[in-house]
């Protein structure tokens, strides 16, 4: 016999199955709506920050093309603290590959700091706070609001009735400290060239003759602006690259105009807190001929920085990394220097930082002694060939870099060195890729 069928069981069982499907797509449903309103859907990897005993905050960054292809847009970075999960500011530099940059912020003791990418919607966190502006003549970085430095790249004549030999572009001033104060001089009368933060050349061979680029009087070279390559302005930094050329001059019959050396400046500043401004400085350099260029052994070239004329002897002090001071430091190596000293209504300075990576590291100083001018003006290079020559070949690059931290009051030599550590030996990043994209 066949079993009787319980039409009512099977209504009950089909009735019970109809829930449980209901009960699971409003769960399932609650879940993705829950997902999409947080906005994020797919972890990408995973970041571990070590050494992070920061005493100021600091830009990191890591390579981002190993880990996902993804658009920018949809990209969120967290941090992750404990049970909490802190959306994190950061900005992607574009290039050969793609960089992603963010700032640690200082955590007192704790060593680690931990990150998570993903791939969801971004939420929009207002204007940045870093800025660039257009003035005539010169491009402006600010920092909500406040001026932080600016970039001649409109030929600067000097003062009426001073030799026009002296006119330049491509420098910066005024450099700024985070109280207003300016800490750059240019056009002094004792040294007519000295225009702020520059980066010329003293003694250089080119084509069989020495050229001077740096002391204009000689009517030799000059650098001039070409052009800009790239501006950016985002949550992390702002900044710029602009082309820069090395210009022979006129020497007939000899020879006419003719460029030796095309350099590219990289300068950019980072989101780090109103009470101080962090910014780098990169310049690579090129051959602009099928000819080598040779830098020369000199006493000064290079990374130049010529204070406001408020620091003298009596009001300012020089402290490097190796413990020199202003009388002692000129022509000895450190991997940082820095310079403060009484401005109105104040003290502010700049601490210099040399990068491992850089040519003759650590390189030798020209420090201006204590008696120059007879009050002590100040003047700072980072010379790397000071002490050997530097032969540039033809088709290939050369890149030198520094970091700035510029402040108001004092710091401690202590801060001085863990501040260089954070460029000159970043904290080590674990990445654990989650997802492939």
């Amino acid at each position: 016999m066949q079993p009787k069928h319980n039409r009512k069981s099977s209504a009950t069982g089909y009735v019970s199955l109809c829930s449980w499907i209901k009960e699971f797509f409003l769960s399932g449903l609650l879940i993705l709506c829950l997902a999409s309103e947080n906005g994020y859907s797919q972890a990408i990897a995973r970041f571990t920050v070590y050494q992070v005993k920061n005493t100021i905050q600091t830009p990191v960054y890591i390579d981002l093309d190993p880990l996902s292809y993804a658009a920018d847009s949809v990209l969120v970075l967290q941090q992750v603290v404990g049970n909490k999960r802190v959306t994190v500011p950061f900005q992607i530099e574009h290039g050969y590959h793609r960089f992603l940059w963010w700032i640690l912020k200082k955590e007192g003791s704790q060593e680690t700091q931990v990150y998570e990418l993903l791939k969801g919607k971004q939420v929009k966190t207002g204007d940045f706070r870093v800025k660039l502006e257009d003035q005539d003549g010169a491009l402006l970085i600010t920092d909500e609001g406040k001026k932080v430095l600016q970039y001649n790249f409109k030929t600067v004549y000097p003062p009426e009735g001073v030799d026009t030999v002296f006119k330049r572009s491509g420098f910066i001033h005024p450099l700024w400290s985070p109280g207003g104060h300016v800490l750059t001089r240019i056009n002094p009368p004792d040294h007519r060239h000295h225009v702020g933060i520059w980066n010329p050349w003293t003694a250089v061979s080119f084509e069989g003759k020495e050229v001077d680029f740096w002391n204009l009087i000689k009517k030799q070279g000059t650098v001039r602006f070409a052009r800009f390559i790239s501006k950016s302005e985002g949550p992390v930094y702002a900044g710029f690259k602009a082309l820069q050329e090395h210009v022979v001059l006129n020497d007939p019959p000899v020879r006419a105009e003719k460029i030796a050396l095309d350099e590219v400046w990289d300068i950019r500043v980072y989101s780090v807190g109103a009470k101080i401004w962090l910014w780098d400085f990169t310049s690579v350099l090129n051959c602009a001929t099928p000819d080598s260029v040779i830098l020369k052994e000199y006493r000064y070239g290079g990374f130049g920085f010529r204070a406001t004329p408020d620091w003298n002897n009596q009001n300012s002090r020089v402290i490097t990394s190796a413990g020199k001071t202003r009388k002692d430091a000129d022509a000895t190596r450190a991997r940082w220097c820095m310079i403060d000293g009484d401005v109105e209504g104040g003290h502010s300075g700049i601490l210099f930082m040399d990068h491992p990576a850089n040519y003759n590291f650590p390189e030798p100083m020209r420090v201006w002694p204590e008696n120059m001018n007879g009050g002590g003006d100040v003047f700072f290079s980072f010379s790397p060939t000071r002490n050997m020559d530097w032969i540039l070949m033809p088709d290939r690059q050369y890149v030198l870099k520094y970091r700035m931290l510029v402040y108001d009051g004092t710091i401690s030599p202590e801060l001085a060195e863990d501040t260089w550590k954070s460029f000159g030996h970043p904290p080590e990043v674990t990445i654990t890729k989650l997802k492939s994209h």
